[in-house]
């Protein structure tokens, strides 16, 4: 399975934010353990975002922060690596 398609890309201080899914398409967002260990097996410090529609215990990838300093190319490369092992 591809990963999602990356809808927003915003930089801040500490992390370059990649956004595959609106946050109000979701009643729920999490950042569980789990979902920081894929990250943290891609790129150290990576956090997960995972949000659940209308509790049906589907989880989907709604964004990745990566920590800067990185180039904005870099960081939507590693974010849809995450995003592809946790949605496979």
């Amino acid at each position: 399975m591809a990963p999602p398609t990356v809808e927003e890309i915003d930089q801040t201080d500490e992390f370059v934010h990649v956004r595959f899914r609106d946050p109000d398409a979701f009643d729920e967002i999490r950042t569980p353990d789990w979902a920081a260990n894929v990250g943290d097996s891609v790129v150290e410090d990576a956090e997960v975002r995972m949000g659940d529609e209308s509790g049906n215990a589907d989880w989907d990838v709604q964004s990745v922060l990566i920590p800067t300093p990185v180039d904005v190319d870099t960081a939507e490369e590693q974010a849809a690596e995450i995003a592809e092992k946790i949605e496979s």
